[in-house]
């Protein structure tokens, strides 16, 4: 099928929207070759490379506007590594976990190791989500502070009738893009390619103080747990400045420099504000436009980070995204497993808002000139 040739003053400046990998800017690429000719390529034992990774540390207790006590420690691996991780040395006995899309899902999976009791699940139907409830038995209460795959965000706040517990937020697509307050969670954790502009291989989490007592009690006690996936190896090599195997050094550099230029603009606040502002001006679109609505019907729930449009059935949403992609405007398609006639479009806080702006005017460009329309 043709596609539909935009005019250039809707083209964006940077036609990246994927949820991840996502866009990277140009700074950043600029900081991997300058200041990475001297760290890539070097022991991760050393000096320069400690400093590194206690200079991103450093940069994320002050993003997140760390209380005494809490502290910043990082892994080899992504989230996937610290969903098994949690299974070993974090989860007690039995967890709680929300489902409200695929990120949700794959914790819950983990959470139903053989050492521990079968995880209280609660799922919802994709594009809504369900609340976390005191359950007697459960010692850590986890869900996404945004889903990725949804589009659908869920605040970040203790289950008040279980004060003993752990409340652990994923926050992969979230982290660097949406405003909290940390002293909500005992683990806050992430990958850094998604607001935080970087590539994969690390994992990193706030952790809070009785977090930090849970992982040294598993660790001390006679759970087998792979060297690996021990959270306590990576709380001590995180005060030495450092992982158990070697880091990844480039995703070490793009997150410092990230963080760097999101402080420098005014820190989680600013972040917020622009995801917000570029979230904002798509969802008030789709509300009203006569083809296309949100995916998230509760506004309360729509993300401020990830953007999930429905289209109508007489709208090929594919045949969009296709159009798109051949005028360098790239990664629009949904989320494959949700198999829905959608859009979904990070609004990450690395993308301009005026991108965006310009993304919906070629939208409606390309609607209506497809075939059919």
């Amino acid at each position: 099928m043709p596609h539909v040739e935009l005019p250039s003053d809707l083209l964006p400046a940077d036609g990246r929207f994927g949820c991840g990998p996502s866009k990277v800017r140009g700074a950043q690429l600029e900081a991997l070759v300058t200041r990475g000719a001297s760290i890539l390529g070097t022991s991760h034992r050393q000096a320069p490379v400690k400093n590194l990774v206690a200079s991103t540390r450093e940069r994320l207790a002050q993003l997140f506007r760390l209380p005494e006590g809490y502290e910043i420690i990082l892994g080899n691996g992504g989230s996937t590594a610290f969903w098994d991780a949690a299974a070993f040395g974090l989860i007690e006995n039995r967890s709680q976990n929300l489902v409200f899309g695929e990120f949700g899902g794959k914790f819950a999976s983990a959470a139903a190791a053989p050492w521990l009791q079968a995880p209280d699940v609660r799922k919802a139907e994709p594009g809504t989500r369900t609340v976390a409830e005191a359950v007697e038995g459960v010692d850590v209460y986890a869900w996404p502070h945004n889903e990725t795959s949804t589009g659908v965000s869920a605040p970040v706040q203790r289950v008040q009738a279980d004060a003993g517990a752990l409340t652990v937020i994923d926050a992969t697509s979230a982290a660097g893009g949406i405003d909290f307050d940390v002293t909500q969670a005992d683990v806050y954790y992430f990958a850094p390619q998604k607001n935080l502009g970087s590539d994969g291989g690390l994992w990193y989490a706030a952790v809070s103080p009785a977090a930090i007592e849970r992982i040294e009690g598993i660790a001390a006690s006679d759970r087998y747990i792979p060297e690996f996936l021990s959270l306590k190896n990576a709380l001590d090599n995180s005060r030495l400045q450092q992982t158990l195997n070697t880091p990844a050094l480039a995703t070490l550099l793009l997150l410092d420099e990230q963080l760097g230029w999101i402080l420098d603009n005014g820190g989680l606040s600013w972040a917020a504000g622009r995801t917000a502002e570029s979230s904002a001006a798509l969802y008030d679109w789709a509300d009203a436009s006569t083809v296309a609505t949100p995916f998230v019907a509760d506004p309360a729930d729509r993300s401020p980070v990830v953007v999930t449009i429905d289209f109508d059935e007489s709208i090929d949403a594919a045949a969009i995204a296709k159009s798109l992609r051949a005028n360098g405007i790239v990664d629009t398609e949904p989320y494959r497993k949700l198999g829905r006639n959608q859009l979904r479009v990070a609004t990450f806080v690395s993308i301009e808002p005026d991108d965006v702006r310009r993304l919906i005017g070629a939208i409606d460009y390309t609607i209506e000139r497809l075939p059919g329309a």
